[in-house]
Protein backbone atom coordinates (compact mmCIF):
# COMPACT_ATOMS: atom_id res chain seq x y z
CA UNK A 1 0.00 0.00 0.00
CA UNK A 2 2.78 2.31 0.84
CA UNK A 3 4.16 1.98 -2.83
CA UNK A 4 0.93 3.36 -4.11
CA UNK A 5 2.62 6.81 -3.45
CA UNK A 6 6.23 5.89 -5.20
CA UNK A 7 4.28 4.41 -8.00
CA UNK A 8 2.01 6.74 -8.70
CA UNK A 9 3.27 9.86 -8.25
CA UNK A 10 6.35 11.26 -10.38
CA UNK A 11 9.59 11.88 -8.47
CA UNK A 12 8.59 11.08 -5.30
CA UNK A 13 11.41 8.54 -3.53
CA UNK A 14 10.04 6.71 -0.26
CA UNK A 15 6.84 6.69 2.51
CA UNK A 16 7.10 4.89 5.72
CA UNK A 17 4.71 4.58 8.15
CA UNK A 18 5.49 4.79 11.99
CA UNK A 19 4.07 5.16 14.82
CA UNK A 20 3.66 8.26 17.58
CA UNK A 21 6.56 6.76 19.65
CA UNK A 22 8.60 6.43 16.78
CA UNK A 23 8.21 2.99 16.29
CA UNK A 24 8.04 2.05 12.28
CA UNK A 25 4.91 0.24 11.12
CA UNK A 26 6.37 -0.11 7.10
CA UNK A 27 8.57 1.51 4.64
CA UNK A 28 8.45 1.69 0.79
CA UNK A 29 11.27 -0.69 -0.78
CA UNK A 30 15.33 0.92 -1.08
CA UNK A 31 15.39 2.32 2.63
CA UNK A 32 17.86 0.22 4.66
CA UNK A 33 16.02 -1.07 8.51
CA UNK A 34 18.46 1.17 10.36
CA UNK A 35 17.15 4.79 7.88
CA UNK A 36 14.15 3.76 8.50
CA UNK A 37 14.25 3.55 12.45
CA UNK A 38 16.11 6.57 12.28
CA UNK A 39 13.61 8.61 10.10
CA UNK A 40 10.76 7.42 12.55
CA UNK A 41 12.45 8.25 15.36
CA UNK A 42 13.10 11.98 14.35
CA UNK A 43 9.56 12.77 13.09
CA UNK A 44 8.12 11.28 16.24
CA UNK A 45 10.55 13.91 18.19
CA UNK A 46 9.54 16.75 16.03
CA UNK A 47 5.62 16.21 16.71
CA UNK A 48 6.56 16.02 19.78
CA UNK A 49 7.88 19.42 19.79
CA UNK A 50 5.17 20.65 17.34
CA UNK A 51 2.76 20.12 19.89
CA UNK A 52 4.95 22.10 23.03
CA UNK A 53 4.74 24.98 19.93
CA UNK A 54 0.97 24.97 19.03
CA UNK A 55 0.15 28.20 21.31
CA UNK A 56 2.71 30.33 19.45
CA UNK A 57 0.22 29.60 15.84
CA UNK A 58 -2.85 31.04 18.13
CA UNK A 59 -4.89 31.14 21.12
CA UNK A 60 -7.63 29.01 20.07
CA UNK A 61 -8.67 25.89 22.20
CA UNK A 62 -9.06 23.52 19.33
CA UNK A 63 -4.94 23.06 17.72
CA UNK A 64 -5.48 20.37 15.79
CA UNK A 65 -1.92 19.73 14.00
CA UNK A 66 -2.75 19.43 10.04
CA UNK A 67 0.94 18.94 8.40
CA UNK A 68 4.55 19.28 8.81
CA UNK A 69 6.53 20.18 5.30
CA UNK A 70 10.13 19.71 5.62
CA UNK A 71 11.93 21.39 2.16
CA UNK A 72 15.93 20.96 1.51
CA UNK A 73 17.66 22.32 -1.74
CA UNK A 74 17.54 18.18 -2.79
CA UNK A 75 13.93 17.62 -2.02
CA UNK A 76 10.82 17.60 -0.05
CA UNK A 77 9.14 15.46 3.46
CA UNK A 78 5.95 15.52 4.14
CA UNK A 79 4.23 14.12 7.50
CA UNK A 80 0.53 13.67 8.12
CA UNK A 81 -1.75 11.86 10.35
CA UNK A 82 -2.82 8.23 9.91
CA UNK A 83 -5.10 7.85 13.07
CA UNK A 84 -4.72 8.06 16.66
CA UNK A 85 -1.00 7.57 17.63
CA UNK A 86 0.02 7.15 13.86
CA UNK A 87 1.97 9.17 11.50
CA UNK A 88 2.49 8.34 7.53
CA UNK A 89 5.85 10.15 5.87
CA UNK A 90 6.83 10.73 2.58
CA UNK A 91 9.85 12.02 0.34
CA UNK A 92 10.16 13.51 -3.09
CA UNK A 93 12.51 15.23 -5.31
CA UNK A 94 11.92 19.46 -5.35
CA UNK A 95 9.96 19.49 -8.73
CA UNK A 96 6.99 17.26 -7.10
CA UNK A 97 3.43 18.28 -7.68
CA UNK A 98 2.79 18.79 -4.17
CA UNK A 99 -0.83 18.73 -4.64
CA UNK A 100 -0.95 15.23 -6.21
CA UNK A 101 1.23 13.40 -3.39
CA UNK A 102 -0.91 15.35 -0.71
CA UNK A 103 -3.88 13.90 -2.40
CA UNK A 104 -1.97 10.55 -2.83
CA UNK A 105 -0.83 10.74 0.76
CA UNK A 106 -4.46 11.39 2.11
CA UNK A 107 -6.09 8.44 -0.23
CA UNK A 108 -3.35 6.23 1.21
CA UNK A 109 -4.51 6.98 4.94
CA UNK A 110 -8.38 6.32 4.10
CA UNK A 111 -7.59 3.23 2.34
CA UNK A 112 -5.57 1.97 5.64
CA UNK A 113 -8.63 1.24 7.46
CA UNK A 114 -10.74 3.17 9.85
CA UNK A 115 -8.56 2.93 13.05
CA UNK A 116 -6.04 4.84 11.10
CA UNK A 117 -7.82 7.82 10.16
CA UNK A 118 -8.12 10.43 12.84
CA UNK A 119 -5.56 12.29 13.23
CA UNK A 120 -3.78 13.27 16.19
CA UNK A 121 -5.78 15.91 17.74
CA UNK A 122 -3.48 18.93 19.86
CA UNK A 123 -5.76 20.24 22.50
CA UNK A 124 -5.42 22.95 25.27
CA UNK A 125 -3.57 20.44 27.70
CA UNK A 126 -1.46 18.95 25.29
CA UNK A 127 -0.03 22.07 23.64
CA UNK A 128 2.62 23.15 26.50
CA UNK A 129 3.39 26.39 27.56
CA UNK A 130 1.86 29.83 27.84
CA UNK A 131 -0.67 30.74 25.99
CA UNK A 132 -0.30 33.28 23.13
CA UNK A 133 -3.47 35.12 23.26
CA UNK A 134 -3.28 36.66 19.85
CA UNK A 135 -0.55 38.90 18.03
CA UNK A 136 -0.07 41.87 20.88
CA UNK A 137 0.69 39.82 24.07
CA UNK A 138 1.39 41.60 27.11
CA UNK A 139 4.36 41.69 28.77
CA UNK A 140 6.78 42.37 26.27
CA UNK A 141 10.52 42.59 26.91
CA UNK A 142 12.99 45.06 26.59
CA UNK A 143 13.04 47.84 23.77
CA UNK A 144 16.81 46.36 22.65
CA UNK A 145 14.74 42.90 22.47
CA UNK A 146 12.38 44.24 19.64
CA UNK A 147 13.45 44.08 15.88
CA UNK A 148 11.54 46.77 14.74
CA UNK A 149 12.40 44.99 11.16
CA UNK A 150 10.26 41.96 11.81
CA UNK A 151 7.85 44.58 13.58
CA UNK A 152 7.57 45.97 10.13
CA UNK A 153 6.65 43.01 8.61
CA UNK A 154 3.70 41.78 10.94
CA UNK A 155 1.98 45.07 10.71
CA UNK A 156 1.80 45.13 7.15
CA UNK A 157 0.83 41.24 6.52
CA UNK A 158 -2.39 40.55 7.52
CA UNK A 159 -2.81 37.29 9.98
CA UNK A 160 0.87 37.52 11.14
CA UNK A 161 1.08 37.30 14.21
CA UNK A 162 4.59 36.39 16.05
CA UNK A 163 7.66 35.99 15.22
CA UNK A 164 11.58 35.31 16.78
CA UNK A 165 15.01 35.14 15.35
CA UNK A 166 17.33 32.80 17.03
CA UNK A 167 21.06 31.42 17.09
CA UNK A 168 22.51 27.86 16.33
CA UNK A 169 22.59 27.79 20.42
CA UNK A 170 18.91 28.09 20.80
CA UNK A 171 19.26 31.56 22.29
CA UNK A 172 16.88 34.49 21.08
CA UNK A 173 18.39 37.47 19.47
CA UNK A 174 15.08 39.11 19.21
CA UNK A 175 11.60 39.07 18.44
CA UNK A 176 8.07 41.08 17.56
CA UNK A 177 6.78 43.75 19.94
CA UNK A 178 4.56 41.77 22.51
CA UNK A 179 6.55 38.28 22.72
CA UNK A 180 7.47 38.07 26.15
CA UNK A 181 11.11 36.56 27.19
CA UNK A 182 9.79 33.90 28.59
CA UNK A 183 7.42 32.80 25.25
CA UNK A 184 10.82 33.63 23.10
CA UNK A 185 12.91 31.43 25.16
CA UNK A 186 10.65 28.53 25.04
CA UNK A 187 10.00 28.80 21.37
CA UNK A 188 13.45 29.22 20.44
CA UNK A 189 14.42 25.96 22.44
CA UNK A 190 11.70 23.91 20.44
CA UNK A 191 12.74 25.26 17.30
CA UNK A 192 16.00 24.34 17.40
CA UNK A 193 15.01 21.13 18.67
CA UNK A 194 12.75 21.01 15.04
CA UNK A 195 15.63 21.82 13.60
CA UNK A 196 17.79 19.11 14.33
CA UNK A 197 15.19 16.76 13.39
CA UNK A 198 14.71 18.14 10.24
CA UNK A 199 18.42 17.87 9.79
CA UNK A 200 18.53 13.93 10.34
CA UNK A 201 15.70 13.29 8.10
CA UNK A 202 17.85 14.62 5.21
CA UNK A 203 18.52 11.57 3.39
CA UNK A 204 15.15 10.49 3.66
CA UNK A 205 14.60 13.28 0.64
CA UNK A 206 17.59 12.05 -0.63
CA UNK A 207 21.27 11.70 -1.13
CA UNK A 208 23.30 14.02 -2.24
CA UNK A 209 26.41 15.94 -1.48
CA UNK A 210 26.05 19.59 0.14
CA UNK A 211 22.58 18.99 0.90
CA UNK A 212 21.10 22.02 2.82
CA UNK A 213 17.92 22.70 5.00
CA UNK A 214 16.13 25.89 4.06
CA UNK A 215 12.83 25.96 5.93
CA UNK A 216 10.31 23.54 8.32
CA UNK A 217 6.44 24.20 8.01
CA UNK A 218 3.82 23.63 10.71
CA UNK A 219 0.45 23.94 9.60
CA UNK A 220 -2.21 23.64 12.26
CA UNK A 221 -6.02 24.10 12.18
CA UNK A 222 -6.03 27.49 13.83
CA UNK A 223 -2.34 28.50 12.25
CA UNK A 224 1.10 28.11 10.95
CA UNK A 225 4.34 28.22 11.71
CA UNK A 226 7.66 28.92 10.06
CA UNK A 227 11.20 28.07 11.02
CA UNK A 228 13.29 29.29 7.91
CA UNK A 229 17.27 29.05 7.66
CA UNK A 230 18.29 33.01 8.58
CA UNK A 231 22.09 32.93 7.56
CA UNK A 232 25.20 30.28 8.78
CA UNK A 233 24.18 30.93 12.02
CA UNK A 234 20.22 31.85 12.48
CA UNK A 235 17.37 31.07 12.35
CA UNK A 236 13.68 32.84 12.03
CA UNK A 237 10.61 31.14 13.89
CA UNK A 238 7.28 33.24 12.77
CA UNK A 239 3.81 32.54 13.25
CA UNK A 240 0.81 33.40 11.10
CA UNK A 241 -2.86 32.60 11.40
CA UNK A 242 -4.48 30.15 8.92
CA UNK A 243 -5.94 32.28 6.62
CA UNK A 244 -2.97 34.80 6.07
CA UNK A 245 -1.59 34.96 2.80
CA UNK A 246 1.44 32.64 2.95
CA UNK A 247 2.89 33.64 -0.13
CA UNK A 248 3.39 37.15 0.83
CA UNK A 249 4.23 36.12 4.94
CA UNK A 250 6.70 33.87 3.81
CA UNK A 251 8.40 35.99 0.82
CA UNK A 252 8.14 39.39 3.35
CA UNK A 253 10.42 37.43 6.02
CA UNK A 254 12.63 36.15 3.19
CA UNK A 255 13.21 39.66 2.21
CA UNK A 256 13.81 41.22 5.96
CA UNK A 257 16.43 37.99 6.67
CA UNK A 258 19.47 39.65 5.27
CA UNK A 259 18.97 42.88 7.51
CA UNK A 260 18.20 41.24 10.49
CA UNK A 261 21.53 38.92 10.26
CA UNK A 262 23.69 41.69 9.14
CA UNK A 263 22.39 43.55 12.53
CA UNK A 264 21.60 41.17 15.08
CA UNK A 265 24.76 39.60 17.18
CA UNK A 266 27.04 36.79 15.59
CA UNK A 267 26.15 33.31 16.92
CA UNK A 268 27.82 29.88 16.30
CA UNK A 269 26.66 27.07 13.96
CA UNK A 270 25.53 26.38 10.62
CA UNK A 271 22.17 25.97 8.91
CA UNK A 272 23.61 23.40 6.65
CA UNK A 273 22.88 19.54 6.74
Amino acid sequence: MLEDIVHNVPRARHAVLLSADGLPRGATEGLAEKDVRTISAAMAGMQSLSRATAHFAGPEEDRQWSQTIIEFSHGWIFLIGAGQGSYLAAAAAPDVDMQQISFRMHRLVARLGNNLTSPPRVGGEDAGGPRAGGRRQQGSGDAGFVLAELDRVMSEVKGARHAVLLGADGLPRGATNGMSRDLADTISAAMTGIHAYSRVTSQFAGVVEDAQWRQTVIEFQHGWIFLMAAGPDAFLAAAAEHDCDIEQFTTRLHEVVPRLTASATQGKGTGHV
